[in-house]
């Protein structure tokens, strides 16, 4: 949301849905980054969810104590903004230069935006001549509602902390998952508990950015009503077996089918209606984030009902880990592609 530069150092803060998870850098884009900090820690949903003054205070709690357990000093924190609170999209606008383009947006957000605009924290950057139109020039617009951005900011400034910057979740983590050197496109796909985000990255920027509701909780309730289990038994049966049709009889796969046909038809969705606003832009891969990275068999699932080169990403493709730092990471490594994703923010 504020894109806000030359702060010093930060670290970034991803409070999920089932732990908190920090992260600080050292370096920059050009010249590699390396990890110098982080803490994962756990934690009970229902202190997430808690919005009373004892739930921020225990959530206070933890992440203090994670930022000991990490040793990061700095005050300066980078937080991601759940996709559910968020509303992110790119518009085109005629071209012109870069300061009447801001000056044209700035008095035409109401246009852009699903709340009025008194009551919303917009922000927008340019993102340069639309690809296919020269013409006309793309903006990335992403707002919240001011109720919701002030009272989490003002939440994690009353732990001493110094919100530097908030952004969509979804956008950090494409900014880690987008695979160095693509030229062409690609879908990042982050399945999380509750909603899946969808970002289609292109010449280095996003030009697509969905949230559709359903995640892990939805394959879970799915499979508990299939097989007449328990919700926790569930989730060790979709996380261990996956698609597998020749674990559990395949009743994991037999019983998710239908919901992940519809899954994968939303992503069919999302690319052909990318492909009709840049018609010479080839959709080159698909990349797997969160749950959807973890699932075992689900990237070949979805590769064969979309016809394009499914895998799972790599969030620290960019970020040099020692090999200590890599074992102690190796259980939940591939959970922190929004954490690293706002730790790679510019720092200009």
């Amino acid at each position: 949301m504020s894109l806000i530069h030359g702060v010093g150092d930060f670290f970034a803060l991803d409070i999920g849905t089932v732990a908190i998870r920090l992260v600080q850098l050292s370096g920059d884009a050009s010249h590699g980054w390396t990890l110098q900090k982080f803490a994962y820690v756990p934690v009970d949903r229902k202190i997430l969810e808690d919005g009373s003054a004892a739930g921020a205070r225990r959530l206070g709690e933890t992440i203090l104590g994670a930022m000991q357990q990490a040793g990061i000093t700095t005050k300066n924190v980078a937080v991601g903004m759940p996709a559910s609170k968020t509303f992110t999209t790119v518009v085109k606008v005629d071209n012109q230069s870069e300061a009447e383009l801001m000056n044209t947006i700035k008095y035409q957000l109401d246009k852009y935006i699903p709340m009025a605009i008194d009551e919303a924290t917009v922000s927008y950057v340019s993102l340069g001549v639309c690809p296919h139109d020269a013409t006309k020039a793309e903006v990335l617009v992403s707002s919240t509602a001011n109720a919701f951005a002030e009272a989490r900011m003002e939440m994690i400034e009353s732990f001493g902390l110094n919100v530097i910057a908030q952004e969509p979740e979804s956008l950090a983590m494409a900014r880690a998952l987008m695979p160095v050197g693509a030229q062409d496109a690609r879908l990042i796909i982050d399945l999380g508990e509750r909603s899946t985000d969808l970002v289609m990255m292109y010449r280095g920027v996003p030009r697509l950015v969905r949230s559709i509701p359903g995640g892990l909780m939805l394959l879970i309730k799915t499979v508990v009503a299939a097989l007449g289990v328990k919700e926790e038994q569930a989730r060790q049966f979709i996380l261990k077996f996956g698609l597998a049709q020749d674990k559990v009889d395949g009743q994991v796969f037999k019983a998710l089918d239908s919901t992940l046909e519809s899954f994968a038809a939303e992503i069919s969705k999302s690319i052909r209606f990318f492909q009709s606003e840049y018609m010479n832009a080839p959709v080159g891969g698909i990349v797997l984030s969160g749950f959807a990275g973890m699932i075992p068999f689900i990237a070949e699932y979805i590769e064969a009902k979309t016809g394009v080169p499914t895998a799972q990403g790599n969030p620290w493709q960019l970020v040099k880990v020692s090999p200590e730092q890599q074992q102690v990471l190796q259980p939940v490594a591939s959970e922190f592609a929004v954490a690293i994703g706002l730790a790679e923010r510019s720092n200009d």
